[in-house]
C-alpha cells in the first residue's frame, strides 16, 4: 500500500494533460498532439456528464498515477442485470505494487454499491501482471475482447470470403473431377 492513503477522485475534463501523460508513460503511446488534448478534454467531459460512466483517477506524489473506468450496463445482451465494467486500469510504472490498483477498485466496488450493482467485470490489456492481479481479487476469465480498426476487419473479411468463395469452387472442381473419372471407369468396364 502507498505510505499515505491514495487519492482516489472522479476525473474532471482539467485533468486531460495529466491523463495523457500517464497513458503515454503506460502504452508508449508517445507525445499527445493538440488534437488528442482536445479530445481528451471532450471525452472527460462526456464522461462526467454520463451518470452510468466514471474515469477514476488516483494521486501521489503530486501528480495522477493510476486511473481505472467506470461503465454500468448489461451483463449479457439478453440479460436484465447490470454490471459495472472497469476498464483500462493504468499505474505509472514508478507506483505499481504500491496499492494504487487495489484502492481504484476498492472505489469501483463503492460505486458498483451504490448503483446497486452486483457484478463487476473487468477488461485488461492482457498484461500479466494485470491479469493475475485481477485473478487474486476474484475475477475470473469469461471472454477475450480484441480489437481492430472497421477498415482493418473490412479488409480481412474481404479476403476470408474470397478464400472461401475460392474454396467452395475447388470443393466443385474436385467432385467433378471424380464423377468424371467414375464415368470413364463405368464406360471401359
Amino acid at each position: 500500500m502507498p505510505r499515505l492513503a491514495p487519492v482516489i477522485r472522479e476525473a474532471t475534463p482539467s485533468d486531460a494533460d495529466l491523463l495523457l501523460q500517464l497513458w503515454a508513460e503506460t502504452t508508449r503511446t508517445g507525445e499527445a498532439d493538440d488534437q488528442a488534448r482536445r479530445d481528451a478534454v471532450q471525452a472527460l467531459a462526456n464522461t462526467a456528464a454520463d451518470p452510468e460512466a466514471m474515469l477514476l483517477v488516483a494521486e501521489g506524489d503530486d501528480r495522477i498515477v493510476a486511473a481505472l473506468f467506470l461503465a454500468r450496463g448489461p451483463i449479457s445482451p439478453l440479460s436484465l442485470d447490470h454490471a459495472v465494467h472497469t476498464s483500462y486500469l493504468v499505474v505509472a510504472p514508478s507506483h505499481r505494487r504500491h496499492g494504487y490498483a487495489h484502492a481504484l477498485m476498492e472505489a469501483a466496488v463503492s460505486w458498483a454499491e451504490e448503483k446497486g450493482v452486483e457484478q463487476m467485470s473487468a477488461f485488461t490489456d492482457g498484461s500479466r501482471e494485470t491479469n493475475r492481479f485481477l485473478a487474486r481479487l476474484g475475477l475470473g476469465t469469461v471472454a477475450t475482447v480484441r480489437l481492430a480498426s472497421t477498415a482493418a476487419l473490412r479488409k480481412k473479411l474481404s479476403v476470408e470470403r474470397a478464400r472461401s468463395a475460392a474454396g467452395s469452387n475447388r470443393h466443385l472442381v474436385e467432385v467433378l473431377a471424380q464423377r468424371r473419372t467414375a464415368r470413364r471407369r463405368q464406360a471401359g468396364a
